[in-house]
């Protein structure tokens, strides 16, 4: 019987790294060469330079101005949350780990609970709200002993 694999998510609003350990050791090695990062934008008040548009009260002669739902830079994090979910099903299709542990800022943390697929999803064996995006490996895996407890 092999060791379990655990697949660690460590992610902010802008960047991710996807670690991977065998067995109960928290010995993290980088699944990609690669991070993960969401497209760098301008700050809000760039995208904000406009006035907003004006809609027609839906009874009577009124105008009003229009608001946006959502901010430009919170749905740059609601589409990275949903790549990083689409990564992490993938690796779940292919059998690729057998935990997973999502170490994420809580906003982000948030958004992947929901874009998480089923398969994913049923793999999560903790949740650490915390932004440790700043950490190198052999750190994460110090800060980490006393939070995730591997069978």
């Amino acid at each position: 019987m092999r060791p379990k694999t655990t697949w660690f998510l460590v992610a902010d609003g802008a960047r991710a790294r996807i670690y991977a350990t065998e067995g109960r050791a928290l010995d993290l090695k980088p699944v990609f060469a690669h991070e993960f990062a969401a497209p760098t934008r301008a700050p809000n008040r760039a995208a904000d330079s406009d006035k907003p548009g004006r809609s027609f009260d839906s009874a009577g002669q009124g105008r009003h101005a229009m608001e946006r739902e959502v901010d430009w830079q919170t749905h740059e994090k609601q589409m990275f949350s949903k790549a990083l979910a689409r990564e992490l099903e993938q690796g779940a299709n292919r059998n690729a780990y057998d935990r997973l542990v999502l170490v994420a800022a809580p906003e982000i943390l948030g958004f992947l609970r929901d874009d998480l697929g089923k398969n994913a999803a049923r793999l999560v064996v903790a949740e650490i709200n915390k932004d440790l995006t700043h950490l190198d490996a052999l750190r994460l895996s110090e800060h980490l002993g006393g939070a995730v407890q591997l069978d």
